[in-house]
């Protein structure tokens, strides 16, 4: 019998944690039980994704993956200028404040407030890693055919 590797149509069930270059942990669950996903369902970006492809159960590796195949590079349009009355009063703008502002089709869209004065606000809406260096680290515990539904 072959062993199912990591790839197209398969469902992958692993532990991982994602870091900064300089070692600080951005989220994990080692420690905790595995979680699963199936290739191509869009629970992992695809940069992230491909690396997993040819893994077997057990095995462990570190990826460096690079911010073009990870959160992207920064864009300069996602920062925007909103009116400050936008903002309730009893808001405490601070520098580094991330706040949700509803996007055009109702859900929820986090920014971070870079700047602001009396009159405006400047708002990062890029995602907080994008132009980071990410370590990836993952174990593969379990890849089986994925049930399509």
């Amino acid at each position: 019998m072959n062993k199912v590797t990591v790839g197209e149509g398969t469902r992958v069930h692993l532990n991982f944690s994602i870091s900064l270059e300089d070692g600080s942990e951005v989220d994990t669950n080692f420690g905790d039980e595995s979680v699963s996903f199936v290739v191509g369902d869009g629970s992992l970006l695809p940069g992230f994704e491909r690396l997993l492809f040819g893994m077997s159960p057990g095995e462990r590796q570190m990826f460096v993956v690079s911010p073009e195949n990870a959160f992207g590079q920064p864009n300069d349009d996602n920062v925007q200028t909103v009116s400050r009355d936008q903002f309730d009063d009893d808001i405490d703008l601070q520098i580094g404040l991330v706040y949700a502002f509803n996007d055009a089709g109702g859900g929820e869209l986090p920014g971070m407030i870079i700047s602001f004065d009396d009159d405006e606000v400047s708002v990062d809406f890029n995602h907080p890693l994008s132009g980071r260096t990410i370590l990836f680290d993952v174990l593969i515990h379990r890849v089986e055919p994925a049930e399509l539904h």
